[in-house]
C-alpha cells in the first residue's frame, strides 16, 4: 500500500490514506469528503460494523467524491462503538486461503462475549433513531432541489433500505418526503423479511455474493419475491436491480485480496455499482 497509513487493513483496492477530514454533522462525528460547494447530490454511507476504524471504509467515501460531483458523509452511526478490529480480521480475512477453519472458530469463540455485549448496544430501534435522526436533519437542510442517496455496506445495508421505506417518510412544508432518494445495499446482513424491503418507495440497488457465508445468496429470491407479490397485488413498486457477484465472499465490496483477480473484480465493479445507480437517481 502507498503511503505510510500504520493503521490501514490489507486487502482493499482502495490504497492510500484517506484524504476526508472528521468532523460533526448533524450530532453525529462523520468523515466528510467531496463537493462542499456545488455537488450534484449527497451520498450517506452507512459502514459495515467495524465503522471509522476501518480505513478501508473512509477510502470508499474517497473514491466515491473523486469524480468532484458528490458531497460525501460517512457517519459514526454506531457512536465512536463500532466493533473490533481484531473481529474483522476472524470474519474477513484479506485472503481467506490463508485462515484455517480452527483458526477461524476459535478466533470466534474468543470474541463472541464481547460481540453479544455489542449487539445489545446496537438493537434495531436504537440504530434506526441514530440513523434516521441523522437523515431527517440532512434531509430539512439540503435544498429540495438537490437530491440525497445512502450507500449500506453489510450491518449498514439493512438500515440503507429501511431509510427508503414509506413508513419512514417525513413531511416537509406538508408534503410526506422519504429521508434519501435512493438506496443502495452490498453484502446487507440481518435483513428482517418482508418488513426491510417490502414498502419502499424509493430505488434500491441490491448487491449479492454467491459465496457470502453471513448472508444467503438465497436472500436475493426472497426480496425479488417479496416485490413481485407487492406488484401483483397492486402497489406501485420503485425500480429495482439486483447485481450477483463472484466468488462473492462476505465484505466482497469492503475487504478481499487484491492479488486475486475474482475479488479484485468484486470491490471494484461493486463501487461502480453505487455510483452508477446514484448517477442514475441522482
Amino acid at each position: 500500500m502507498t503511503g505510510s497509513c500504520e493503521n490501514c487493513i490489507t486487502g482493499t483496492v482502495h490504497e492510500g490514506q484517506p484524504q476526508g477530514k472528521e468532523e460533526t454533522i448533524h450530532g453525529l462525528n462523520t468523515y466528510v469528503i467531496g463537493n462542499r460547494t456545488n455537488p450534484r447530490g449527497i451520498i450517506v454511507i452507512y459502514s459495515d460494523v467495524f465503522g471509522l476504524a476501518l480505513p478501508n471504509n473512509k477510502l470508499i467515501a474517497d473514491g466515491y467524491a473523486k469524480s468532484g460531483e458528490w458531497l460525501v458523509y460517512l457517519p459514526d452511526f454506531f457512536e465512536g462503538d463500532p466493533l473490533g478490529l481484531k473481529l474483522a480480521d476472524i470474519l474477513i480475512p484479506a485472503d481467506a486461503s490463508k485462515q484455517s477453519k480452527f483458526g477461524k472458530y476459535t478466533g470466534l469463540l474468543a470474541q463472541v462475549p464481547s460481540f453479544l455485549m455489542w449487539m445489545t448496544r446496537h438493537k434495531v430501534d436504537h440504530c434506526d433513531k441514530v440513523c434516521f435522526d441523522f437523515l431527517e436533519k440532512l434531509r430539512r437542510a439540503t435544498p429540495q432541489n438537490q437530491k440525497i442517496g445512502m450507500v449500506g455496506f453489510c450491518w449498514g445495508g439493512k438500515y440503507a433500505f429501511r431509510a427508503g421505506l414509506e413508513s419512514n417518510m417525513i413531511e416537509i412544508d406538508g408534503e410526506k418526503k422519504p429521508l434519501i432518494d435512493a438506496a443502495v445495499g452490498l453484502h446487507p446482513s440481518n435483513l428482517t423479511l418482508p418488513n426491510d424491503v417490502e414498502t419502499l418507495v424509493v430505488p434500491a440497488s441490491y448487491g449479492w455474493g454467491v459465496e457470502d457465508s453471513e448472508v444467503k445468496f438465497e436472500t436475493k429470491k426472497k426480496v425479488e419475491d417479496i416485490h413481485e407479490s407487492a406488484e401483483k397485488a397492486g402497489r406501485k413498486v420503485p425500480d429495482m436491480e439486483h447485481k450477483v457477484y463472484k466468488p462473492g465472499r462476505h465484505g466482497f465490496a469492503v475487504r478481499g485480496n487484491p492479488d486475486d483477480p475474482l475479488e479484485r473484480a468484486c470491490l471494484e465493479d461493486s463501487e461502480k455499482q453505487a455510483l452508477g445507480w446514484m448517477q442514475r437517481w441522482l
